[in-house]
């Protein structure tokens, strides 16, 4: 059989209903970054601009199946992970990575939704911690979702770059920490720590609360790394694609959160 040439990214997430969050966001990133988009339902949710009212997981031979038919078909690249409810998913979700050995693997941890939602079993942080954050090329936390990995607060730059050493420490090859929960107002502040040291990227902070940011920078991450950029490269450029998404950003329900605009940076619009 003759090997694609067309480059697939594969998401292996929740997904969101109301079309911000989760799988909807990480394809239409995949979209706007010219990459074929893949996707693994790991969770199903009723959700909207207002909150998250219902969650339910598949069978885990069926998300199984789902990473199979994707491998044993496309030319993936890349895999980004969100939310992995349970540990019982989350060992399914190893046990496929570890089957078919992705060149790049980008893990969001997902834990809570913008709303306050708790998306994540409290049973799933320590499989999360031993068998995914191995397997990761980089991992893109928010501040909250390090704070839970690693028991401690995270209240100042100083301390972010703390955080994201110890992250890496849990295993992953590397970390790019979200500063955008940090007190103040003055620029986010992103820190990348790799095998090679840090990388700082700043963007001014922008007003409103929006949804979707999470998903859609990992998502950035990985569709630039199957297009063959360096992971310190790829982390730059998805930070300043989330950006102009926020900024762009609109209300298309009743809620107070932005969504994000995943093809404002596209070419006439």
């Amino acid at each position: 059989m003759q090997t694609p040439s067309v480059i697939s990214a594969l998401t292996i997430a929740g997904s969101d209903s109301g079309g911000g969050a989760g799988i909807q966001a990480d394809l239409k990133t995949f979209a706007a970054h010219g990459v074929h988009g893949l996707s693994a339902l790991a969770a199903l949710t009723a959700q909207h601009t207002r909150g998250v009212t219902a969650v339910h997981v598949p069978p885990v031979d069926f998300l199984e199946a789902q990473v199979d038919a994707c491998f044993d078909d496309f030319r993936i690249e890349a895999v980004k992970l969100g939310m992995l409810a349970s540990a019982a998913v989350i060992e399914a979700v190893a046990r496929s990575l570890e089957r078919h050995r992705p060149r790049h693997v980008v893990v969001d941890p997902v834990m809570v939704a913008t709303s306050g939602a708790r998306l994540l079993e409290e049973d799933a942080l320590h499989a999360l911690r031993t068998r995914l954050l191995p397997l990761a090329t980089v991992i893109t936390p928010n501040l909250p979702e390090a704070e839970l990995l690693l028991g401690r607060k995270i209240e100042d730059l100083q301390a972010m770059a703390q955080a994201a050493d110890a992250l890496r420490e849990l295993g992953a090859a590397a970390v790019l920490l979200k500063g955008g929960h940090l007190p103040g107002g003055g620029d986010v502040v992103d820190i990348l720590v790799d095998a090679d040291g840090e990388q700082r990227t700043a963007h001014p902070r922008l007003q409103g609360e929006a949804h979707g940011t999470g998903c859609t920078l990992a998502s950035a991450v990985a569709a630039n790394l199957a297009r063959g950029l360096a992971l310190r490269e790829a982390c730059r450029h998805a930070t300043d694609y989330v950006h102009e998404a926020l900024r762009a950003g609109l209300r298309p329900g009743r809620g107070d959160v932005l969504v994000l605009d995943h093809f404002a940076t596209l070419p006439g619009r």
